[in-house]
């Protein structure tokens, strides 16, 4: 049958845009529901969908069976080693439910999904940067970007200028900046490394003179030797492009310092990431390299939730990978871990916008930046800080919530 206009209009019919049990929850109690119906509601207006990889032989299909049980289902991959669970937040957690005693493969798995599951929020964590404590989920922070090199992509390079960039650590600060991240080694796309000598020239006496300025600073280096030069001048947080797999010391060194890691997904090194990356599929690829990452430093005595995630926009990807990257950022957040996303003035982001040089593409980091924090990023890593401020404190509203000042 074939609805009139008359009908079509007194209907008043629409697809609601909610994504979350606290967005339904609050529709549901908009529309006079007891609390008892919104508490039972909510879960079910959340649809989820969970990928497992490596599952045990045999175990696909019971997934599947358990899972139509309680009114979901599955898709198992051609391997039967693949399965992704779909189902209602209230189908999944009645999965887990049912199977969450005992110690079969089956209870195992039900135990790992349900955790996932809680951990899609890192609200309630605090990122302990020395002395300095970040609470996560309550707002972005902004890593303020200070490249010590002749050579940066952005042609921001400061080197061995300490004074301009104290001044412009300062000006960052005043802007809005969190956190300084300082490096003396460009990564960009075919860059060649710096000797051990002169990368410490570069970013110890920068370092140094920063540290009085009472913030979270970030040395941005895969060298074990730096980074702990770098963490005895004043600094509170090492940046490892490679996922603390280019030096073998470097997850003791952070350890052993009691401060927290950034790990990057990287394809190849700086020199060859950009010569015709290619994923057979990206997130799970990068998921996996940053799992490994984590498990390096945890077996070093980093704690889990002090690994910072960064998925390497820009680092062995195409334009279309880094798009990829960031449509389904929120996949990085079910290991409970912050997430750090760097796209400031990134290529992708000059050939998207027709050829732009780095210092022209503010407004397509800006956008860049608001999507990256609407699906999850904690800090974002950025050269504009007050452009980028701006652009955080208004989509940090829209995503966290926002209150008048009083």
């Amino acid at each position: 049958m074939t609805m009139t206009r008359a009908q079509r209009n007194n209907a008043e019919i629409r697809v609601l845009a909610m994504s979350d049990q606290a967005a339904v929850a609050r529709e549901l109690a908009r529309m006079g529901c007891d609390s008892a119906t919104v508490l039972s509601l909510a879960p079910k207006g959340v649809i989820r969908l969970v990928r497992l990889e490596r599952v045990p032989s045999g175990m696909a299909q019971i997934l599947r069976q358990e899972m139509i049980v309680v009114g979901g289902d599955a898709a198992i991959d051609a391997t039967g080693c693949g399965v992704l669970l779909l189902g209602t937040e209230a189908q999944l957690t009645d999965f887990c439910t049912r199977h969450h005693t005992g110690k079969t493969d089956l209870s195992v798995m039900a135990a790992v999904i349900s955790q996932t599951l809680t951990q899609l929020t890192t609200t309630g964590r605090v990122l302990r940067c020395g002395a300095y404590h970040l609470p996560l989920g309550e707002k972005t922070y902004l890593m303020g970007i200070l490249n010590m090199t002749p050579d940066s992509f952005s042609g921001d390079g400061l080197i061995g200028d300490i004074a301009t960039a104290v001044r412009q650590a300062e000006a960052m600060l005043a802007d809005g900046a969190d956190l300084l991240d300082v490096g003396g080694e460009s990564t960009r796309p075919g860059a060649t490394a710096v000797t051990l000598e002169e990368e410490m020239a570069r970013v110890i006496p920068v370092i140094a003179a920063l540290a009085p300025l009472g913030v979270p600073i970030s040395v941005d280096t895969y060298k074990s030797v730096v980074a702990a030069a770098a963490l005895d001048a004043g600094a509170t947080l090492v940046n490892d492009i490679s996922g603390l797999r280019f030096d073998p010391e470097m997850a003791r060194v952070v350890a052993d310092a009691g401060v927290p890691v950034v790990v990057m997904h990287i394809r190849g090194t700086p020199r060859t990431m950009q010569q015709h990356p290619v994923y057979d599929d990206l997130l799970t690829e990068v998921c996996a390299y940053l799992r490994e990452s984590t498990a390096i430093a945890e077996d070093a005595g980093i704690p889990h939730d002090q690994v910072v995630l960064d998925p390497g926009f820009g680092f062995g990807k195409t334009v279309e990978h880094n798009l990829e990257l960031l449509r389904r950022l929120l996949e990085l957040r079910s290991t409970g871990q912050p997430v750090l996303l760097g796209v400031s003035r990134k290529s992708s982001i000059g050939h998207i916008l027709h050829d732009l040089p780095p210092a022209e593409r503010v407004e397509g980091t800006g956008a860049a930046v608001a999507i990256g924090i609407m699906h999850g990023a904690d800090i974002v890593r950025i050269h504009d800080v007050r452009a980028m401020c701006r652009v955080a404190q208004m989509t940090d509203a829209v995503v966290r919530g926002w209150a008048p000042p009083q």
